[in-house]
């Protein structure tokens, strides 16, 4: 019997979640049908596949998403968060199980009750990052656990950036994924974690300047800034206990400290909108953020408002983003500080057709065993192929379609609203990724914590 899965979504991270389940689609027995807004965009060779049926879905038309929902085994969804919740109520309606790659919102988790009494598998953050960050650090936790090892620390960062053969600019980074969330990161409250058993709180405004630095075998430095909110996964880890807890992304050094300039000028503000938006110069939105002089120019009063010189190397990363060119202009009508700026940046930092991006990730691990004091550190590095497989839609797709085949074979039958932390699924979609690369490297380095003096005086 042919079994249906539905994908809610074809945009940039879907490329290896399609392949998959195409190639997996004779012997497994699979049709697959995709329902986007825009069918126009999927890539002929998916379209056509004799597995494969493309629908042209309105996710706000209530009767067609229904009757799609209705028809479909599983169903995936690779929408924009906010929409997630009119599927999982269909999916309720319909008893259908339901996968996606973005964090459990409050609306999806009161679905638990209902997802459990029907037996449904509600299976979210299983993308990269949250996803292979939960599945990869659970593995390592239950195995020192296992040992009788007591867990003291745990740090994890992920960076979405741009392969080195394709660094090309001075801020070392390009778009991989939605170029919004990077522009409005870190911002809607404090960052919050744990550091040697004391909350720590950064403000917005002082984020990118509280950075750390790690370094990968073979591909350099990196930088991390914190995450908003480090704390939430205390529980689902079960690291109540620990005395470090932190979570963060990672950038190339240097980035963070130039992108604190856009902070202080307050480009990235999204509460407000511009008037006078549409057809505005790039040299005129940096202006409107500068004091009125009548002899400075606008790069002048921008160096003094800031403070940094011309051979600074922040200037050079300013000069390469065409901030003060007077005949480009901005087509936005009536946009904000945050989405101005994302379209500058989207105008350098776009990746090339045949440009490869990188994932990175890092944990680190610190625990008590037999009286002593260890640390493991591990990571992990995936290169894209081009634009449209990259790294990103391979770390993002490949457990996202892994685990719904894992459900549609009642590999995975444990019903309600969860994520990836158990090792009836990370287990087997852990060993399953590292046959498409994507693995991590493991280290026993010194137990150091945050008192370094302190160890062996």
């Amino acid at each position: 019997m042919v079994r249906t899965i539905l994908v809610l979504g074809a945009g940039k991270s879907t490329s290896y979640l399609l392949d998959y389940l195409l190639k997996k689609s004779e012997e497994e027995n699979l049709h697959l049908v995709i329902g986007d807004l825009h069918p126009e965009n999927i890539p002929q060779d998916i379209s056509s596949h004799h597995n494969c049926s493309i629908i042209t879905l309105d996710i706000f038309n209530d009767e067609e998403r229904r009757r799609a929902i209705d028809s479909a085994s599983i169903v995936v969804s690779m929408l924009p968060p906010r929409l997630h919740i009119k599927i999982a109520e269909d999916c309720i309606h319909f008893k259908k199980h339901l996968v996606t790659a973005s964090y459990v919102s409050k609306e999806i988790q009161e679905l638990d009750k209902d997802a459990k009494k029907n037996g449904l598998v509600f299976m979210n953050e299983i993308g990269l990052d949250p996803g292979i960050d939960h599945m990869s650090a659970m593995e390592v936790i239950d195995r020192i656990r296992a040992k009788g090892g007591k867990m003291l620390l745990f740090e994890s960062f992920t960076g979405g950036l741009v392969a080195p053969e394709h660094d090309s600019n001075l801020w070392s980074y390009k778009f991989t994924w939605n170029p919004r969330n990077v522009v409005v990161a870190g911002q809607g409250g404090a960052a919050k974690f744990i550091q040697e058993g004391a909350y720590k709180y950064i403000p917005y405004q002082k984020l990118f300047r509280r950075t750390e630095l790690l370094d990968i075998e073979g591909y350099g430095s990196f930088e991390v800034y914190p995450n908003r909110d480090s704390l939430k996964y205390r529980e689902a880890y079960g690291l109540q206990d620990s005395l470090t807890l932190y979570r963060g992304t990672m950038r190339r050094v240097g980035f963070s400290k130039a992108w604190q300039m856009f902070v202080i000028l307050g480009m990235t503000d999204d509460s407000y909108v511009i008037e006078n938006s549409e057809g505005m110069s790039y040299r005129q939105f940096v202006n409107q953020f500068l004091p009125y002089s009548p002899t400075d120019s606008v790069e002048l009063k921008l160096r003094h408002y800031l403070k940094i010189d011309q051979d600074d190397i922040r200037w050079g990363k300013l000069m390469e983003l065409n901030l003060f060119d007077d005949s480009k202009t901005i087509p936005l009508k009536n946009a904000t500080p945050a989405q101005m700026l994302q379209y500058i940046l989207e105008d350098s930092w776009t990746l090339g057709k045949d440009e490869k991006d990188m994932i990175v990730m890092y944990h680190k691990f610190g625990y008590e065993l037999d009286g002593k004091k260890k640390q493991i550190d591990a990571n992990m590095v995936v290169l894209g192929e081009n634009q449209t497989y990259t790294a990103m839609s391979k770390t993002v797709g490949l457990p996202v379609a892994i685990a719904t085949l894992q459900i549609l074979n009642k590999k995975i039958t444990t019903p309600g609203v969860q994520i990836p932390i158990n090792s009836e699924v990370y287990s087997p979609i852990l060993s399953e990724l590292k046959s498409y690369g994507i693995n991590f490297k493991e280290y026993q380095v010194p137990y150091l914590g945050y008192n370094p003096d302190s160890i062996g005086s």
